[in-house]
């Protein structure tokens, strides 16, 4: 089998059904697998993948949400494929994982790869980056990648880039490198695993690449009451990966960061 699709799902039964349509349509081409960790739903997720995609799919059902990294390693200990694909809940493919999976087996010394991503309104979105450093973490969107066309979105050429690191949304790897790196980190709940994922990737001397080529939509997005978990989830980066003065300079920026994030929202709601 080519590719294991995981899906971590919570609370998407709105999304599902054009998710998994999508990968019907654009999977002809690839032997692959489905399989869905839900994370103890509390909507109808459940019940409208056992009645729609029941011989379709693999779900498994946890009582304890397990959170992104905790979903994900759950559900690829069930993985048959060569390949990974983390997707989430809430895309659409546009187009097969099967460009992805050429340009690994090209190229040998490619661990992850990743495709153009696209919001709701079919907006070109951020989705590549590059690692933490102290300016990177002083103000949060210089973690994305936005040197020459990553900043519009408009590539002159189909040629695969070079990039630090691919947002968790559509990711693919080999399933030998996940298992040798043991999947996602854990210590991560949510936000900044695929960024551990993709530096230990690297670590191990693989390379990272961005195909520009519109590959999927994705809806999700980030609000404030999700700011906890980044906050933790960056800090617990730095404290893996970043060292010395560095780290100092690190842990200050979120700080800072993170301080003016909290008075610009008590200002925004008191005047």
């Amino acid at each position: 089998m080519d590719l294991s699709i995981i899906i971590v799902n919570y609370n998407g039964e709105k999304y599902l059904s054009d998710c998994l349509d999508s990968i019907e349509k654009q999977c002809q081409n690839v032997s692959y697998e489905i399989i869905i960790w839900d994370n103890a739903s509390k909507d109808n997720s459940i019940q409208l993948l056992k009645d729609n995609y029941g011989n379709k799919i693999k779900l498994f059902v946890s009582n304890d949400n397990l959170g992104f990294a905790g979903g994900n390693n759950a559900a690829a200990k069930h993985a048959k494929g060569k390949y990974l694909l983390l997707l989430n809940n809430d895309t659409i493919l546009l187009k097969s994982p099967k460009l992805a999976i050429k340009l690994m087996e090209k190229e040998s010394n490619v661990g992850v790869v990743g495709m153009k991503m696209l919001g709701s309104e079919k907006e070109y979105r951020y989705s590549a980056g590059r690692y933490p450093n102290p300016i990177r973490l002083l103000k949060l969107s210089l973690l994305f990648e936005k040197r020459g066309s990553f900043k519009t979105g408009r590539f002159k050429t189909k040629t695969p880039k070079t990039i630090d690191w691919i947002e968790g949304s559509f990711l693919l790897t080999k399933i030998d490198i996940w298992k040798k790196l043991k999947g996602l980190d854990e210590r991560f709940f949510m936000y900044a695993e695929d960024i551990d994922y993709c530096k230990r990737v690297n670590d191990l001397g693989y390379l990272l690449k961005y195909i520009p080529i519109s590959g999927y939509i994705h809806y999700g997005g980030y609000g404030d009451s999700r700011q906890h978990m980044l906050k933790k989830s960056l800090n617990l980066y730095v404290d893996i990966h970043i060292n010395g003065i560095s780290k100092i300079l690190s842990k200050l920026a979120l700080i800072i960061n993170f301080k003016f994030k909290d008075a610009k929202r008590s200002f925004k709601k008191n005047s």
